[in-house]
């Protein structure tokens, strides 16, 4: 009886499991009934598809939906997915559409720039030099230097800058001569020397003799100060008239000499080239003996390329006028 008896074969598995065949996957087969046929199975009515589901209502916010590309490209899709995300990031969506009032302004926008954040701001150096003049004739001369700082470190180099009026520049010399406010005042100078247009007035409001007592008067611990100084004080010797200026000033030998000597670096190398522009060429006959001995004692030490040029050329020119004495440098050396 057990050998007659057919064996079962086990029940093909579904493929699908989707509700189209929903009957092959809920129908549960009995190891004693045999499977249906596939003629009979497709013969079977299909169940009707599921109703769609309802579309939410539209809004006046709501946004237009995007067309459906059809799925017969998947790189036409992908590129209008592409154009789409550019699009949103270049120009950005329009929000709703009821709010027509613009969006708030932003309050730092309206705020008025702090005078610290002015530094990065590129002030127009005609308005400066009238605030800083201004500045000066109030007494406040630390004030004002701080503006012409930050005006001259963010002006454009090109156009020119317009000269400094003489009101500027009387402020500036002055504000030298004071203790409080000298190394300031000295970076000021400088930076407004450096406009060649400035130098003529600097020589009239009178930057020469305060530069020099400046130079004769700064201690040890002034180094910058004494650096920026004779600087702004070797600029002031291209003008013809700056140049004779310190010549005749009765502080000028002796301040530059020892500043030659003690100083390194640039400080030392401006007054070489101080002290070229007084003393060179047809001049050298004028030059006191303190002058060759402080360009010996420098060259001998550390000193710039363009300071042992400078000081070449001095030390030719003293020697042709017979104001170069070899044997007594060297007995003072």
């Amino acid at each position: 009886m057990s050998r007659n008896q057919p064996k079962l074969k086990p029940p093909p598995r579904p493929f699908f499991s989707c509700g189209i065949f929903r009957n092959c996957t809920q129908s549960v087969l009995s190891p004693r009934t045999p499977p249906s046929s596939a003629a009979a199975f497709l013969q079977q009515p299909l169940p009707p598809p599921p109703p769609p589901p309802p579309l939410p209502p539209p809004t006046a916010a709501a946004a237009p939906l995007p067309s459906v590309a059809a799925p017969s490209s998947s790189s036409s899709s992908s590129s209008s997915s592409a154009s789409h995300s550019f699009t949103q990031w270049r120009f950005p969506l329009q929000h709703s559409h009821h709010h027509n009032q613009p969006p708030p302004p932003d309050p730092e926008s309206n705020r008025p720039p702090s005078a610290d954040s002015a530094s990065t701001l590129s002030i127009d150096l005609a308005e400066a030099f009238h605030a800083s003049e201004l500045h000066f004739s109030a007494g406040d001369s630390l004030h004002a230097l701080r503006l012409l700082e930050r005006s001259l470190a963010t002006a454009s180099p090109s156009p020119p800058a317009p000269p400094a009026s003489p009101g500027v520049m009387a402020g500036v010399v002055t504000a030298l001569k004071v203790t409080a406010t000298a190394r300031a005042a000295a970076k000021v100078l400088l930076a407004m020397l450096l406009a060649e247009g400035n130098r003529r007035v600097a020589v009239e409001a009178g930057a020469v003799a305060a530069a020099v007592e400046a130079v004769a008067s700064a201690g040890s611990g002034a180094t910058t100060v004494k650096e920026r100084t004779l600087a702004a004080l070797e600029l002031l010797c291209t003008v013809e008239e700056g140049a004779e200026e310190v010549r005749e000033h009765a502080l000028a030998p002796a301040a530059l000499a020892g500043s030659v000597e003690e100083m390194t670096g640039r400080g030392r190398e401006c007054g070489i080239g101080i002290l070229a522009a007084i003393y060179g060429g047809e001049r050298a006959a004028e030059a006191p003996s303190v002058v060759a001995h402080a360009v010996v004692v420098a060259l001998q030490g550390e000193c710039s390329t363009r300071g042992r040029r400078k000081g070449a050329q001095l030390l030719r020119a003293l020697k042709e006028r017979s104001r170069l004495d070899l044997a007594a440098v060297r007995d003072d050396c």
